[in-house]
């Protein structure tokens, strides 16, 4: 036997001695047990429980055995009064300690909700702050009442009577295991279906069995999307194609346009060189300008096809977003490149120049003209 619990009798037993009766008797007040003591053995219902109890029998019943701290010797009374809360709560600590030590998860059941988060009862007052009660918000904590839930000690101070508990730990923690195991049964290269979960200003977040990946801004159609929110909205239902797993940082990249037919493969069959066709100048560069002729199909003008007249700087005639008519040059479907104009497509082109003449007229002294053939037809005159 330790030192602290030790065979009772009536001399030995004394304040601070931990000792096991039988209930025997339940009251609104009280407990009555049985420790082999030729006093009876009392716990007032303050110490039945760390937490606050309407009633003893919500802790224990007649017949149960129950590990008690000896409190003080009435003996004008003959009771021994005791503490099943304080006899939990010394083994409760050193427990607890070696949980929070290791990092172990074990199960507690849901005495009470109060104000900010739920309440047990684990040798000590347990508290697990909403915040810590679900991965996500949780609206309806009464809900948990009563219920058997995992948790791990956060944090820990028997001095002051303080011990905080996280169920969002254990969660985290098996939502980890689960997308490592989801990470690797993801093949690259494979054409999935997810639901678009988040958007931000870079992309768009989607649930592939269970993990969420990124669907970059430039990957979310064939077509330039300035914002995720033109293409998609939280809820929607999208093939994605996995360009790349990465299991130890737990990403994964996708993409919504490689998951659907290129406009290379099937959009650029309804167009041939010559045609003239209306497109939208979508983007301007120092060599020319690029106009989309379809969501994703787009050519180039390059500056010497802008203009018959001279065009220093592509802006300096287009702007982004500007409808134009051009020619379609040239196709190359396996380099994808367009070759356009739009100096070809338009009737702006400068005035022809009339050829020179070849005579020229002479004027003699009186200021009358003459051509080379009067000079020629005087000088035969006068032979």
């Amino acid at each position: 036997m330790s030192e602290e619990t030790r065979e009772v009798t009536q001399s030995t037993v004394q304040p601070g001695d931990v000792v096991t009766g039988r209930v025997t008797e339940i009251d609104d007040k009280k407990v009555v047990l049985d420790i082999g003591h030729a006093y009876q053995g009392i716990i007032p219902i303050r110490e039945l429980s760390a937490l606050r109890i309407e009633h003893p029998s919500e802790v224990c019943s007649v017949g149960d055995e129950v590990q008690t701290k000896v409190l003080k010797i009435d003996e004008e009374d003959h009771v021994i009064v005791l503490s099943k809360r304080e006899a939990a709560a010394e083994q409760a600590w050193a427990d607890l300690q070696r949980r929070f030590e290791s990092g172990s998860s074990f199960e507690v059941t849901v005495q009470d909700v109060v104000k900010g988060g739920l309440v047990t009862d684990v040798g000590v007052r347990g508290f697990i702050p909403a915040s810590l009660v679900d991965r996500k918000f949780v609206e309806d904590l009464e809900s948990f009442k009563g219920q058997t839930i995992r948790v791990k000690v956060v944090e820990i101070d028997p001095e002051n009577n303080k011990l905080i508990l996280s169920r969002k730990a254990v969660l985290d923690e098996e939502y980890e295991i689960s997308v490592a195991q989801t990470l690797r049964s993801l093949p690259v290269g494979s054409v999935v279906t997810g639901t678009v979960q988040r958007l931000t200003n870079f992309g768009a977040f989607v649930d592939v069995g269970g993990v969420d990946g990124l669907v970059h801004v430039s990957e979310l159609a064939w077509h330039h999307v300035d914002h995720p929110e033109d293409v998609v909205k939280p809820g929607d239902t999208v093939k994605v194609k996995i360009l790349k797993v990465d299991p130890e940082a737990g990403r994964v990249s996708l993409s919504m346009r490689e998951a659907q037919p290129s406009p290379w493969e099937e959009g650029v069959e309804e167009f041939r060189p010559g045609d003239v066709v209306t497109g939208i100048v979508r983007r301007i560069v120092d060599f020319g300008a690029f106009v989309e002729l379809k969501p994703g199909l787009e050519g180039l003008v390059h500056v010497s096809q802008i203009s018959h007249q001279h065009v220093a700087h592509p802006a300096d005639v287009l702007e982004e977003g500007q409808e134009v008519k051009v020619r379609i040059l040239s196709i190359e479907p396996e380099r994808q490149r367009i070759s356009l104009s739009l100096k070809d497509a338009s009737n702006d082109r400068p005035p022809r120049r009339e050829a020179p003449r070849h005579h020229h007229a002479i004027q003699d002294d009186g200021g009358t003209g003459a051509t080379i053939g009067d000079l020629f037809r005087d000088l035969f005159k006068k032979q």
